[in-house]
């Protein structure tokens, strides 16, 4: 399909996030003084007719982001950085090196917050000092969107399923940012719930955890409970509300590469899908029962297709190219009005589900990257221009 490079101004992508934090009145919260700095058309989110952010999920040590953007050709509109919480003075000087490249590029920051030690660290001081941060970073003109320990509902990650010390802490997060970093906002972004509660994993739920979890009230965490519920921080804590949503096969246990089937990621997005991995039509609609219900822009924050080279099944283009069509269909936005930002995970990486190199990329090789190019789609907004409303 044609593709059609839209410029997106930071002052337009600050002005998206100003208006859920001081910029404008969503959420409740307002600051006339930034109103009149920020003219009404660019405090306005992505809506019908605008488009949708089209970001990737970067490994910083293997491409820089103008590399990355001179081979798709686009800048990206978001860039995702991932580091441990609070932060060290290694991860310090990593985010400034992510900000400056993402400042250079005109762009936006996804910063992903990891609090690898436990919730119990995320402490008023650490949260006071990360909005201080950020403070300076908004001023510099690079906006960011703080994603506090995402995929919460899964057992792989020292912060997973906890849900009343996760919300504790997100809202502790969500304040600081709020109060100190009026050019950043927060994003709440749960797994997909297909094969919740996620079983065998090193942090799986237990003790009172089980019963906070258990939302149907039948005396056990199973897959009839819901998996995104229990975690939700508030209407007040949220800015944006995003899922990690990627396709890894048909059905578990993972391994062989597998098309995609038509409809899958609109589907599993809106609670609807039953299909070749099975039925989950008893997971919640997320888009509609927290995009919709909270009128927050919901968000793709990282997503893929699993190949893994040298498995069985079908070649990595046709399994690809068949995920990223749903992700970037003419009519997406048509279908999902709301839906504001997607981010590709752009990594070849050993993933312990499998035992293997998976990768994810789009962009890894010639032929890949020439098709994925090919069908970017009209609605896609990238990033450009100069600051106009910092």
């Amino acid at each position: 399909m044609r593709r059609r490079l839209l410029a997106l101004t930071l002052g337009t992508l600050l002005g998206t996030l100003l208006g859920a934090t001081a910029c404008g009145t969503d959420g409740g919260r307002t600051d006339p003084a930034a109103d009149a700095a920020c003219p009404a058309a660019q405090v306005t989110r992505p809506g019908a007719g605008d488009g949708i952010y089209l970001g990737v999920n970067l490994d910083w040590g293997a491409q820089t982001l103008a590399e990355y953007g001179t081979a798709l050709g686009s800048r990206p509109a978001v860039a995702v950085s991932f580091t441990d919480f609070p932060l060290s003075a290694t991860d310090v000087r990593n985010l400034d090196g992510a900000v400056e490249q993402v400042g250079a590029d005109g762009g936006l920051l996804l910063l992903t917050l990891e609090p690898r030690g436990g919730l119990a660290a995320v402490t008023d001081e650490a949260a006071g000092e990360l909005a201080a941060r950020l403070a300076g970073y908004n001023a510099r003109g690079v906006p960011v969107v703080v994603r506090f320990a995402h995929e919460m509902n899964g057992s792989w990650y020292a912060w997973g399923q906890q849900p009343a010390a996760y919300v504790e802490a997100f809202r502790r997060i969500a304040a600081a940012v709020h109060a100190g970093a009026p050019g950043s906002a927060t994003m709440w972004a749960p797994n997909y719930g297909g094969g919740y509660p996620f079983t065998g994993g090193a942090h799986a739920a237990a003790g009172a955890d089980v019963a906070a979890l258990d939302t149907d009230g039948d005396g056990a965490l199973t897959g009839t409970d819901d998996p995104y519920a229990p975690y939700w921080p508030g209407e007040d804590a949220v800015d944006w509300v995003g899922m990690s949503l990627y396709h890894w096969g048909d059905a578990h246990p993972w391994g062989d590469n597998e098309v995609p089937e038509p409809g899958k990621f609109v589907a599993q997005l809106t609670g609807t899908y039953a299909g070749r991995g099975g039925d989950d039509r008893a997971i919640p609609d997320f888009y509609a029962g927290y995009a919709e219900r909270y009128g927050r822009p919901p968000a793709i924050p990282e997503t893929a297709a699993f190949f893994a080279p040298g498995a069985g099944g079908a070649d990595e283009l046709a399994v690809k190219q068949a995920w990223w069509q749903q992700l970037l269909a003419p009519d997406l936005h048509d279908r999902l009005p709301r839906l504001a930002m997607v981010n590709w995970f752009e990594w070849s990486k050993l993933e312990p589900e499998v035992g293997g190199v998976v990768d994810w990329r789009a962009a890894g090789s010639p032929e890949v990257r020439t098709a994925f190019r090919a069908d970017l789609p009209d609605w896609a907004l990238w990033a450009g221009g100069a600051p106009a409303c910092a």
